[in-house]
């Protein structure tokens, strides 16, 4: 549920202030992904690339003469994929010198007259067809949208897909939850206060400003999830990335809170069982892990307290790669109901 115009410009003021102190990436985005390293981490990532295989190959009849755009190709994996489910052709585009890699294992594999990769920006590249029939990519960064690679996908989508073609996956779901996390926060928050003898404390502001990227046990959620923003790529649009919208959870246990996480899962809904890539904590493992974001406060609540309030993303306007984030939360617990505790806090995704 989107919030109303006046939270979001107030979102936007308190922003403005911030956006000058963004540290960029954007120079360094495309070379990282001419290193074969990050590849290979994707690659055996088996829940990712199993479940891009299992929806191309367990549906061919869906791929069989059809024209395909793997968009961020990377080494071609998601285009042999095609290729093997009967794909006519398959277009991949690539911007990153790995797609040279990508030609000789395509060769090896008997495939290079099926798959033909184009390297350069999406927005930037001829195609030499009108349109095609079916877009995959594997676009999903940290905490779903980081890395605005879906960007580019809805921009293939606006110019090449033919009516009624196909995009794997179509949809996409982000949660957010609570944590109980006394240790780690310790260890990363608190270690600035006494840093050899010397106060460092000032640095814990900074470090909290940055979420962590990191595995949450699944014990450790504490609260139910509730999901934050929900999307079709059927039929979203580029704003639609740039979302306000309120949460509210509630605690399943007696605990403390330290921290709230985030997650996302995809969905192959095109197929004819849908195919789920979940990022969940109470899932199988990816390279994705979970995103946290420390609160300054630390809440101590009783089963059935519930925490709410609001979480705002949008892209840096120094660079639309990283996003900055604020969450806002109000918490009374019923065994302290004349103390609220509520505070607002900024993050930066880079």
């Amino acid at each position: 549920m989107p919030c109303d115009e006046e939270t979001k410009a107030a979102f936007t003021k308190e922003w403005q202030a911030l956006e000058h102190e963004n540290l960029s990436s954007a120079d360094y985005y495309f070379n990282s992904y001419a290193h074969f390293g990050i590849h290979e981490e994707m690659l055996k990532d088996t829940v990712r690339t199993g479940c891009y295989q299992r929806a191309i190959c367990q549906n061919s009849h869906l791929f069989l003469g059809k024209v395909v755009l793997d968009v961020g190709s990377g080494t071609g994996i998601l285009s042999l994929f095609a290729a093997r489910a009967g794909a006519a052709h398959v277009y991949g585009i690539e911007c990153s010198e790995i797609v040279h890699t990508a030609r000789k294992i395509v060769a090896a594999n008997g495939y290079d007259d099926t798959i033909q990769f184009i390297q350069g920006k999406a927005e930037d590249v001829e195609l030499p067809v009108p349109q095609v029939d079916i877009i995959i990519s594997e676009w999903m960064g940290y905490f779903l949208l980081y890395e605005s690679m879906l960007d580019t996908v809805l921009y293939c989508r606006d110019r090449w897909l033919a009516p009624g073609g196909m995009i794997f996956p179509d949809k996409s779901a982000l949660y957010l939850a609570a944590i109980e996390d006394a240790d780690y926060k310790e260890e990363k928050i608190g270690y600035w206060k006494n840093v050899y003898g010397f106060n460092f404390e000032c640095v814990s502001k900074c470090v909290m400003e940055d979420p962590l990227v990191d595995t949450v046990d699944e014990n450790a959620v504490a609260t139910t999830a509730c999901c934050i923003l929900k999307l079709d790529l059927k039929t979203c649009t580029k704003e639609d990335l740039d979302f306000c919208a309120p949460y509210q959870l509630t605690l399943r246990r007696k605990d403390f809170v330290h921290a709230f996480i985030a997650w996302f899962d995809v969905c192959f809904c095109d197929c004819h069982k849908p195919v789920v890539l979940s990022t969940s904590p109470h899932a199988r493992y990816t390279h994705w892990k979970q995103t946290v974001f420390y609160m300054q406060d630390v809440l101590v609540a009783e089963a059935g307290d519930k925490i709410e309030g609001m979480i705002a993303v949008k892209k840096s306007k120094k660079n639309p790669r990283d996003l900055d984030i604020k969450l806002s939360y109000n918490f009374r617990s019923k065994n302290a109901p004349r103390k609220l505790v509520s505070n607002t806090q900024f993050y930066r995704l880079r």
